[in-house]
Parts: C-alpha cells; sequence; structure tokens
C-alpha cells in the first residue's frame, strides 16, 4: 500500500503472480488445488497487497543473470572490431557477429521478457 492508499495492480502484475503460483506448483510447493484456489484470488484480487499475500509464503523467485546488456555490448564490440578489421579477419568477425545475434535472439525468445518478474509490489 502506499500512504494508507491501497494500489490498484496491472494485468501485468496479475499474470506475473498467476505464472509464479504455476511455477510454484511445479515445483511441488502447491498442489493443484491450492493453486486453484490462489488463482480465484488473485482474479477476485483489485489491489497489489492482495497479490502479494497470496505469494507471500512462496520464495522470492533466483536471480536471473542479465544476459542482455552484457549481448548488446558484446555485439557493438564485434561490429566495430568487424568495420576495423584487416580484410583476413573479417570472416572470423563476421562469424563471431553472426553467432551474438543468434544468442541475442535465443535468450529474448526464451528469457529477456521475463528478467522484470519480481514479488512485492510496494
Amino acid at each position: 500500500m502506499t500512504e494508507d492508499r491501497p494500489v490498484r495492480y496491472s494485468d501485468a502484475e496479475r499474470e506475473q503472480t498467476t505464472k509464479a503460483l504455476n511455477n510454484a506448483a511445479g515445483e511441488g510447493r502447491l498442489s493443484l488445488a491450492e493453486v486453484e484456489e490462489r488463482v480465484t484470488a488473485v482474479y477476485a484480487a483489485r489491489y497489489r497487497h492482495e497479490l502479494d499475500e497470496v505469494v507471500a509464503d512462496l520464495p522470492a523467485p533466483a536471480a536471473r543473470p542479465r544476459w542482455q546488456p552484457l549481448l548488446l555490448l558484446a555485439g557493438n564490440q564485434l561490429v566495430t572490431e568487424f568495420g576495423a578489421a584487416p580484410p583476413r579477419r573479417k570472416l572470423a568477425v563476421g562469424i563471431l557477429l553472426m553467432f551474438a545475434v543468434a544468442t541475442m535472439v535465443f535468450l529474448a525468445a526464451h528469457g529477456f521478457a521475463d528478467e522484470g518478474q519480481h514479488f512485492g509490489h510496494h
């Protein structure tokens, strides 16, 4: 709550909470009946503190590595290197550049979208 006034949650926060409950079930922390009961509470809730209460007994998600800034920096370095490389090294740098782009696409599809996920919306 903010200064004694409850704050309404967003659709994204509701979906994050629901996803956390499903993950907890997958880890064996909650039964399917508990997940169903808590998801019902999520959809009945209106405010952030109500969402927080639904997941209060679950551990916070593990910190995930922040790959995006590192890969962007590496990609920029490879582009700079490619431009400055002598002709005989351009092939090797080009291959590294393609690998970096492919890695960024893979991580974007499988990891970047969830980096901001967290509990405790105070």
